[in-house]
Protein backbone atom coordinates (compact mmCIF):
# COMPACT_ATOMS: atom_id res chain seq x y z
CA UNK A 1 0.00 0.00 0.00
CA UNK A 2 1.05 3.26 -1.01
CA UNK A 3 1.60 6.02 2.01
CA UNK A 4 -0.63 8.79 1.73
CA UNK A 5 0.80 12.28 1.55
CA UNK A 6 -0.35 14.54 5.25
CA UNK A 7 -1.84 17.14 2.89
CA UNK A 8 -4.48 14.31 1.84
CA UNK A 9 -5.62 12.98 4.44
CA UNK A 10 -7.84 15.44 5.79
CA UNK A 11 -10.56 15.96 3.10
CA UNK A 12 -13.00 18.80 4.33
CA UNK A 13 -14.12 19.40 7.38
CA UNK A 14 -18.17 18.74 8.03
CA UNK A 15 -20.30 21.54 9.58
CA UNK A 16 -23.56 20.48 10.45
CA UNK A 17 -25.85 21.26 13.79
CA UNK A 18 -24.69 18.37 15.40
CA UNK A 19 -21.24 19.05 14.70
CA UNK A 20 -21.72 22.59 16.09
CA UNK A 21 -22.89 21.20 19.53
CA UNK A 22 -19.37 18.87 19.09
CA UNK A 23 -17.01 21.82 19.09
CA UNK A 24 -18.16 23.36 22.46
CA UNK A 25 -16.90 20.72 23.67
CA UNK A 26 -13.66 20.77 22.05
CA UNK A 27 -14.41 18.11 18.99
CA UNK A 28 -14.45 18.88 15.50
CA UNK A 29 -15.14 16.35 12.58
CA UNK A 30 -13.54 15.61 9.16
CA UNK A 31 -14.09 14.08 5.89
CA UNK A 32 -10.94 11.71 5.80
CA UNK A 33 -9.39 9.51 3.19
CA UNK A 34 -10.69 6.03 3.34
CA UNK A 35 -7.69 4.38 3.72
CA UNK A 36 -5.95 6.77 6.67
CA UNK A 37 -5.64 5.68 9.94
CA UNK A 38 -6.28 7.18 13.53
CA UNK A 39 -2.22 7.86 14.03
CA UNK A 40 -2.49 9.38 10.08
CA UNK A 41 -5.15 12.09 11.14
CA UNK A 42 -4.08 12.44 14.01
CA UNK A 43 -0.70 13.69 12.58
CA UNK A 44 -2.36 15.70 10.19
CA UNK A 45 -4.87 17.57 12.09
CA UNK A 46 -1.61 18.59 14.58
CA UNK A 47 0.70 19.74 11.52
CA UNK A 48 -2.05 21.67 9.77
CA UNK A 49 -3.93 23.43 12.64
CA UNK A 50 -1.23 23.67 15.07
CA UNK A 51 -2.93 21.98 18.40
CA UNK A 52 -2.45 18.91 20.04
CA UNK A 53 -4.98 15.78 19.44
CA UNK A 54 -5.94 13.66 22.49
CA UNK A 55 -8.38 11.70 20.86
CA UNK A 56 -9.32 10.22 17.35
CA UNK A 57 -12.58 8.60 16.60
CA UNK A 58 -13.17 6.91 12.55
CA UNK A 59 -15.97 5.63 11.15
CA UNK A 60 -16.85 4.25 7.99
CA UNK A 61 -20.07 5.78 6.49
CA UNK A 62 -21.89 3.29 4.16
CA UNK A 63 -23.37 4.42 0.81
CA UNK A 64 -27.06 5.31 0.44
CA UNK A 65 -29.14 3.19 -2.06
CA UNK A 66 -30.87 5.87 -4.57
CA UNK A 67 -33.48 5.68 -7.34
CA UNK A 68 -34.78 7.82 -9.72
CA UNK A 69 -37.64 7.47 -12.88
CA UNK A 70 -36.52 8.78 -15.80
CA UNK A 71 -38.92 10.65 -18.33
CA UNK A 72 -40.70 8.87 -20.94
CA UNK A 73 -41.66 5.55 -19.97
CA UNK A 74 -38.38 4.29 -19.60
CA UNK A 75 -37.97 3.59 -16.17
CA UNK A 76 -36.18 3.32 -12.69
CA UNK A 77 -32.69 4.16 -12.39
CA UNK A 78 -30.95 2.83 -9.53
CA UNK A 79 -27.42 3.54 -8.14
CA UNK A 80 -25.61 4.47 -4.85
CA UNK A 81 -24.08 7.03 -3.15
CA UNK A 82 -20.34 6.89 -2.62
CA UNK A 83 -19.27 5.70 0.96
CA UNK A 84 -16.62 7.79 3.14
CA UNK A 85 -14.88 8.01 5.98
CA UNK A 86 -15.57 10.04 8.94
CA UNK A 87 -13.15 11.24 11.75
CA UNK A 88 -14.24 13.23 15.69
CA UNK A 89 -11.27 14.67 16.72
CA UNK A 90 -11.03 15.88 20.57
CA UNK A 91 -8.31 18.69 21.45
CA UNK A 92 -6.67 18.88 24.78
CA UNK A 93 -8.35 21.37 26.81
CA UNK A 94 -7.42 24.76 25.67
CA UNK A 95 -6.68 24.15 22.15
CA UNK A 96 -8.94 25.29 19.26
CA UNK A 97 -9.34 25.52 15.35
CA UNK A 98 -10.10 28.90 14.07
CA UNK A 99 -11.31 27.68 11.01
CA UNK A 100 -14.81 26.76 12.10
CA UNK A 101 -15.41 29.71 14.25
CA UNK A 102 -15.23 32.43 11.31
CA UNK A 103 -18.21 30.15 9.67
Amino acid sequence: MAQIRIEDVIRRPLITEKNTMLMERGQYSFEVHPDANKIQIKEAVQATFSVTVKAVNTMNVKPKKRSRLVKRGLGRISGTERGWKKAIVTLQSGNHIDLFEQI
